[in-house]
């Protein structure tokens, strides 16, 4: 594919097929990955790459441990919740969903299914979770090499035929997931990967969020008119 091809075709994909992902794909999309720029060549990045048994048992205990009110027990910082333009763009993309997915604002039960599709990362035959070295968790140089790789991550994907959506909530219940993907004490859980073959029949996968134009963006400074 072209690279104008992935960057504008790419979609997050929240349905998959029942169908397994060759390891040797997946080694060549993550080293696609690693190509992607790092603070002085820091790396900071870790792949736990999680399938089969392993994943499911990370499903069911993010699910259950949600259902019983278990609070967050995320590992990278999370801030405040998004407010003013941030939380339009937010409950945009939500409505876009919601009704590509045809869940009505009065349907509780097909809203909160759909949260709980995130804590079984969606149910997808693959996550990858993003860890880096505990001992650079004060740099903010990390966070952004580890999002950086991140994106490209994707975007390589994409160029296999495969679909990805970026998802905080798998790591929610991050001793579930520390657990059952063997992560060592020295890394930070930051983000999880949900992968897989897109379902091209599933309606949320046909969904194109919202951009900004360059105009409302971007300012110029010192250029011509």
């Amino acid at each position: 594919m072209e690279f104008d091809d992935v960057i504008l075709g790419r979609r997050s994909v929240r349905g998959y097929l029942v169908k397994p992902v060759p390891r040797a794909l997946i080694e060549e999309v993550l080293a696609l990955a690693m190509r992607a720029p790092s603070s002085m060549n820091t790396q900071p990045w870790h792949f736990h790459v999680v399938t089969g048994v392993p994943l499911d048992r990370i499903r069911s205990g993010n699910t259950e441990r949600i259902q019983a009110g278990e609070p967050d027990a995320r590992e990278f910082r999370r801030g405040e919740p998004f407010a003013g333009v941030h939380r339009e763009r937010q409950v945009g993309v939500a409505r876009q969903l919601f009704a590509a997915m045809g869940i009505a604002r009065e349907d509780a039960a097909g809203r909160q299914d759909w949260v709980l599709r995130g804590f079984r990362q969606f149910d997808a035959p693959v996550c990858v979770i993003i860890t880096y070295d505990r001992e650079l968790s004060g740099s903010d140089d990390t966070a952004f090499d580890c999002g950086a790789v991140t994106t490209l991550l994707v975007n390589a994907a994409w160029s296999r035929g495969l679909g990805c959506v970026i998802n905080s909530q798998g790591i929610m219940q991050s001793p579930v997931v520390r657990e059952h993907a063997c992560i060592p004490d020295d890394q930070v859980i930051m983000k999880a990967v949900a992968m897989g073959w897109p379902d091209e029949n599933f309606p949320a996968n046909a969904v194109v969020s919202e951009r900004r134009s360059v105009a409302e963006a971007a300012r110029f400074v010192g250029f011509e008119d």
